[in-house]
């Protein structure tokens, strides 16, 4: 393709892509800075277990990249703006610019090494890390952690979540405590329509389906509290499904299920201590 010069000339178009790209250069640099220091301690989730870690990093490394696209357009917007735009009266275009081919070279590669980049990046966060977050959607093996596994089960209905622990004969509660430092594996199921069951600060969130049985992992970090919500409209009442969980201390856990179970000896004297179904039988179990 044919190149057509600028009336000014090519020293002076290489002048202008000279300032243009140490203006690109700059901003970005203070960008990807505030993202990395500033901003991304405070991204979402936090960092209350491993898995929302690991998501806030994945978070801060997509902000990272965006930056200098975003600072790339707005730098040539307002720079062609400021020097190029036509003068009080002119009723004629400029004259047009067709072809560059190093400038496309480089937008082709450019482009083409962050998609591979991000691609090869999300397949070794999904099938080589085995970080252990599960995806929701079942017992994927490649993520399902090593060791002990504290076994809950999340019901959900319109409009509420309900508990059970079945290492604990079944104790049933609207409230999730989990213990610190401790894996936990969360069966995820529904009663009625879909729903989808999201830990936010856990940096869990799984689709509750009925008949369905997903599976998905977390280990919190520290004691504290954080927010659960249904994350799909559910019906009439859905933004009414919400509720708040607590990380524990060990101790702390094991006295708050003591009380669960001596609260809930009435109902787990007759039925089963813990099913991995709750009702009717499920009609596949996702992963």
């Amino acid at each position: 393709m044919a190149s057509e010069a600028l009336p000014s000339g090519a020293p002076a178009e290489r002048s202008h892509g000279r300032r243009l790209l140490v203006i690109w250069g700059a901003l970005t640099v203070v960008g990807v800075l505030l993202i990395v220091f500033v901003a991304g301690p405070h991204m979402p989730p936090g960092d209350f277990s491993q898995e929302a870690r690991d998501q806030r990093e994945i978070n801060i490394l997509l902000a990272s990249l965006a930056v200098p696209v975003l600072f790339g357009v707005w730098a040539c917007l307002v720079y062609i703006v400021s020097n190029f735009r036509q003068g009080e009266g002119a009723l004629q275009d400029g004259p047009p610019v067709r072809g560059h081919s190093r400038l496309q070279v480089a937008w082709v590669v450019a482009t083409a090494v962050v998609v591979l980049s991000l691609g090869a990046f999300g397949t070794e966060e999904l099938l080589g890390s085995a970080k252990g977050a599960g995806g929701g959607q079942g017992p994927d093996p490649l993520a399902v952690p090593a060791g002990p596994k504290l076994q809950v089960q999340v019901i959900g209905q319109q409009w509420a979540w309900t508990f059970r622990y079945p290492a604990y004969g079944g104790v049933e509660t609207p409230e999730l405590a989990l213990p610190a430092g401790q894996t936990t594996e969360l069966h995820v199921t529904s009663l009625d329509v879909s729903h989808s069951f999201w830990a936010i600060q856990l940096g869990v969130k799984a689709d509750a389906i009925p008949g369905s049985d997903n599976v998905t992992f977390v280990r919190p970090r520290r004691t504290g509290t954080f927010e659960i919500r249904c994350a799909e409209l559910c019906g009439l009442w859905h933004g009414h499904m919400h509720n708040t969980g607590t990380v524990m201390t060990p101790s702390g856990f094991a006295a708050w299920i003591r009380q669960q179970q001596v609260a809930n000896a009435p109902a787990t004297r007759t039925l089963p201590p813990y099913s991995t179904h709750y009702f009717p039988d499920p009609q596949r179990r996702a992963g």
